[in-house]
């Protein structure tokens, strides 16, 4: 032991790189439905491990929580910024009400039971399962002037209330979206999900990590023509637009590919390659002849290409509404096949709305698809690589946004540095998606920051409150497990009924997912994706995550401000 402290001593890194091991190691045990997770399985362990009594520079903390707040505003400001521009603003509206009341309910379990900023901080990051509250209220605490051992304390209480709060905060939310809700309103999930994928004409099942869809969606067969065939004598132009969702992508004369266009006239024994969905090709076969093999050595070249949805003359329009009104000429021979939005996958179908900032997957033949692409935005390899002169500018402008102070009924409050990076990471996400040529942060990058960032913050965080988090935890624990049991569940009673019956929110599917999703809690998201068996959750999900990301992260500073009670020497 004396050796492990000694070396803890001398190489905190050492330490630190550690307690983020073991804590995703320890996140992973899973008891029935529920996983810790690795954020609170490192806090716990960094506890742990900081009963040593290990010293980390304050100042790597700071950097990696505002380098992972400012990929979490990146990733939800083009969503962000379109729901608060949205037509219909019942969602964003149902997360706001939900943040609203917990932020409430926080203030009032503050006054009653008299709990220190940090502790009520605590319990708001923990109730309402929003890590980074840790970091804005411990932000926000610093900046109080107070001495540092009391600094000391509170920014200790603020990880203390979350631990203690956590597992009931991200359990409750489970609870309540596939059990309780479902229940009392006796709604079937899975048959309402299957209501709702059939009115918007589609939907898919959620799979797991590994495994893909076995039937493919877009193929590619061979058809001679023959004489009885009605494609002999017609243009390539002609075939395209009595075959909708398919394309000729080859014409083969003699055994040899010729080259073709849209006025190209068919013959009698040309070989013809047709790409195209199944549901089309099976009655290929009657416009064209017999279908064949594929002649030996030749193989005809497809593309998958992902496509940053960038035009605004596109967005807010339904799938199908998009597809019917592009010419034959744009659209033959390209085929969506998957749709996604702040990297989930939505539901395929015809009426679900695009927006700005999507992300779509296309199958097509590289020059059908440059075609396309220049009409809707750019492709994703593009911005491959992280424009770091954005990035640079994007934290600067975070962390100076976040030396602002404003007064809030007479309270001196500041949002601080995390809170001001999450504003700027908002800001240049949406710039992105609309000036795609700008701000580049490629998806990995931005996951990469988010969960080391978390994770190296959070890890620091549990070592440093070692010593006295279980001094803590004696003195509040029992006070604080049932306090977070009703920040957990009230605001989603409270939510519920008012989205239900004055929002008008009246979808079963999209009532429980606005739960989920203004909660910003992901593990109810993925309980309520498995009972629903389909993608129909996702688009509710997504509107009211990113507005909830916001409010959440920023009642940190807020709630410090407001409770005026320090934490006792």
């Amino acid at each position: 032991m004396t050796v492990v402290r000694e070396l803890f001593a001398s190489q905190p890194l050492v330490a630190l790189f550690i307690t983020i091991a073991l804590g995703y190691f320890v996140g992973k045990f899973r008891v029935q439905k529920f996983v810790l997770g690795g954020i609170a399985g490192t806090l716990l362990v960094g506890v742990v491990i900081g009963q040593i009594g290990i010293n980390i520079d304050s100042g790597i903390k700071a950097i990696f929580f505002a380098l992972f707040i400012y990929a979490v505003g990146f990733q939800g400001g083009p969503q962000f910024f379109h729901a608060l521009n949205r037509r219909s603003l019942n969602q964003p509206v149902s997360a706001f009400v939900m943040c609203a009341v917990g932020l409430l309910c926080v203030l009032g379990a503050a006054w009653m039971f008299d709990l220190d900023r940090g502790m009520a901080a605590g319990l708001a990051a923990g109730g309402l399962t929003q890590s980074a509250i840790i970091g804005t209220a411990g932000d926000a605490i610093g900046k109080l002037g107070l001495s540092a051992d009391l600094t000391k304390i509170m920014q200790t209480n603020v990880a203390v209330g979350y631990a203690v709060c956590y597992i009931f905060g991200s359990l409750g939310p489970i609870i309540m979206v596939t059990w309780f809700f479902p229940t009392i309103m006796k709604w079937d999930i899975r048959a309402e999900a299957i209501k709702l994928a059939q009115q918007m004409s589609g939907g898919h099942a959620e799979l797991d990590p590994g495994q893909f869809n076995a039937i493919r969606s877009v193929v590619t067969r061979f058809y001679a023509i023959d004489a009885q065939g009605r494609a002999a004598g017609k243009t390539v132009l002609e075939i395209n637009e009595l075959i909708t969702d398919a394309a000729i992508e080859a014409v083969l004369r003699d055994g040899s590919p010729i080259q073709f266009d849209d006025t190209t006239r068919l013959q009698v024994g040309n070989l013809l390659a047709v790409t195209g969905r199944v549901g089309t090709m099976a009655s290929a076969s009657d416009l064209f002849g017999a279908e064949v093999a594929a002649p030996a050595g030749f193989q005809p070249v497809e593309e998958n290409r992902e496509i940053i949805l960038t035009n605004r003359a596109l967005s807010g329009r339904t799938i199908a509404d998009i597809h019917d009104h592009a010419s034959v000429e744009t659209r033959h021979g390209v085929f969506l096949t998957e749709v996604k939005r702040m990297g989930l996958g939505l539901p395929l179908l015809g009426k679900l709305e695009v927006k700005s900032g999507d992300e779509l997957h296309f199958v097509g033949s590289p020059k059908d698809l440059d075609r396309v692409q220049a009409k809707i935005g750019y492709k994703i390899s593009a911005a491959a690589v992280t424009d770091f002169v954005f990035f640079g500018i994007g934290m600067a402008i975070g962390i100076l946004i976040g030396m602002i102070e404003f007064r809030l009924w007479g309270v001196p409050v500041s949002i601080g540095s995390g809170g001001g990076c999450l504003l700027s990471g908002l800001l240049f996400g949406w710039l992105r998606s609309v000036h795609p040529n700008f701000a580049a942060l490629p998806l990995g990058a931005s996951n990469f920051l988010r969960d080391f960032g978390l994770a190296v913050f959070v890890g620091i965080v549990g070592i440093t409150a070692g010593p006295q988090a279980l001094v803590a935890i004696k003195q509040s624990g029992l006070t604080l497990l049932f306090l977070g049991v009703a920040v957990t569940l009230v605001p989603q009673i409270v939510t519920f009924f008012f989205s239900y019956y004055v929002l008008g929110i009246r979808n079963p599917i999209e009532a429980l997912a606005c739960v989920a999703g203004g909660r910003s809690a992901n593990p109810a998201f993925a309980a309520l994706l498995e009972k629903a068996g389909n993608a129909t959750p996702v688009v509710s999900f997504t509107v009211t995550y990113a507005v909830a990301n916001v409010f959440l992260t920023l009642w940190g500073p807020i709630i410090v401000g407001i409770i005026t009670k320090n934490a006792t020497p």
